[in-house]
């Protein structure tokens, strides 16, 4: 590629420039997104119910309840508002020198290349939640806001967050209404009574989704995901269109886009910079978690009382925001004054590391997944239990904390990142140290 001189001013951010506190926190979000992300990878169906597959009691149920409660979508929460002000920083320090057309130029530009990575890495690194496909279309709305007021901003995600809820509303009275109709549809072939059409969508529905959960269908995936990689990349295409186009309307626009405009104004005002007190952070603490976990614990009993029920997880969609986003908050606290409390230097040093690595490092964890658990390495999928995958997260934890400061020590980004930065910038930024 022939380097194309943009503007010696509009260069990659350097290391002294960027915000630890931010690096610490990203560095742990990619730690527990793993945490979240190892039950899609080595297991079928379980992400959200255990009784699919990986076992369900005992060890099991106790790491299914300790990820819901503290991580299920808060995770993801963090790393969408953090790609928001990655973003929103980069815009800002162009703006600070004049970049003009330049640096939408070089913004689009880096979007459309993580809109690349992020179909590479779901089609052909065999990851189907894949996620950097949907950042990069909600990172086309985030120019947009940049320059709107933090008290607004958060306005819009309240808004955004909103429709998702109502939406969530919506699909569970549907479910309640197909069930219905189920139930009816048996009273009508008891009595001999020919089924009407709504009787017999809703029947077809129900079906689907009974084998979807059925011991038939996680043996089918079992050997699909145990077979070599061209035959892996032919069972997974599917699912990754499904999840690139339904959700980024169902799913995106009311999830990743608020959080990444909530991530702003709370940049905006300094919260996620280190630059507030000890007290406001213990504030945020004390509210997140006080709401968070009491409507995370209400979410898990409900959906244990119902006996994990298709009914009882659509019914605990609805406050699904109202337990995360507060527990998410929560987190940010507690990441806050772990960054500027002098304690726990050398793991502080290694998160952030991690966190300055994180393309590099979230593509790895695929990558060792795919070797792990598809047939193209040791066909895992399947064969190990919820909490033993946990030996696997903690394992890959170890080695990225250890690699990420000892490659930073020679190199000024990590592979990933320089590759996004010199197709970014059309310029090739300095590698070694």
């Amino acid at each position: 590629m022939k380097d194309i001189k943009i503007d010696s001013g509009l260069v990659p951010i350097e290391l002294s420039e960027r915000v630890t506190s931010l690096d610490v926190m990203r560095g742990i979000v990619l730690c527990g997104i793993l945490l979240m992300n190892i039950n899609g990878f080595g297991l079928s169906g379980a992400y959200n119910d255990p009784t699919v597959s990986g076992g369900a009691e005992g060890w099991n149920l106790g790491a299914w309840i300790a990820s819901n409660l503290f991580f299920e979508g808060t995770m993801r929460a963090l790393f969408s508002l953090l790609f928001g002000v990655g973003m929103f920083i980069l815009l800002d320090r162009f703006e600070k020198k004049n970049a003009g057309i330049k640096a939408a130029d070089i913004y689009f530009r880096r979007l459309l290349w993580l809109l690349f990575f992020g179909l590479v890495h779901g089609y052909l690194l065999l990851w189907r939640g894949e996620i950097l496909y949907e950042y990069a279309l909600m990172g086309f709305f985030v120019y947009s806001f940049r320059r709107i007021s933090s008290k607004f901003l958060v306005l819009i995600a309240v808004f955004l967050f909103s429709i998702g809820s109502l939406w969530s509303y919506v699909d569970y009275r549907n479910d309640v209404a197909m069930l219905e109709q189920v139930a009816l549809a048996e009273t009508f072939k008891d009595q001999g009574t020919p089924l009407t059409k709504p009787m017999k969508d809703a029947v077809s529905r129900w079906e689907q989704k009974l084998y979807e959960r059925s011991q038939e269908f996680i043996d089918f995936e079992h050997e699909s995901m145990r077979k070599g990689y061209v035959d892996v990349v032919i069972y997974l295409a599917p699912v990754n269109t499904f999840f690139n186009t339904y959700f980024a309307y169902r799913y995106d626009l009311w999830d990743i886009l608020p959080m990444m405009l909530l991530g702003i104004a709370l940049f905006k005002w300094k919260i996620l910079s280190g630059e507030k007190t000890y007290r406001f952070y213990a504030v945020m603490v004390l509210l997140g978690y006080g709401v968070g976990f009491l409507v995370n614990y209400y979410e898990i009993s409900s959906i244990m009382a119902s006996d994990f029920s298709y009914l009882g997880f659509a019914k605990t969609n609805m406050t699904y925001d109202l337990g995360r986003v507060p527990v998410a908050m929560g987190h940010i606290g507690m990441i806050m004054m772990f960054s500027k409390i002098p304690i726990l230097e050398w793991l502080k040093h290694s998160l952030a590391a991690v966190g300055k690595m994180a393309l590099t490092n979230y593509l790895m964890n695929s990558v060792i997944c795919m070797f792990v658990f598809t047939g193209v390495g040791f066909g895992l999928f399947g064969k190990l239990e919820r909490f033993e995958l946990l030996y696997v997260v903690f394992s890959i934890w170890i080695f990225q904390l250890i690699l990420s400061p000892i490659w930073l020590k020679y190199f000024h980004f990590g592979p990933m990142e320089w590759v996004w930065r010199r197709l970014s910038y059309l310029q090739k930024p300095p590698f070694r140290k």
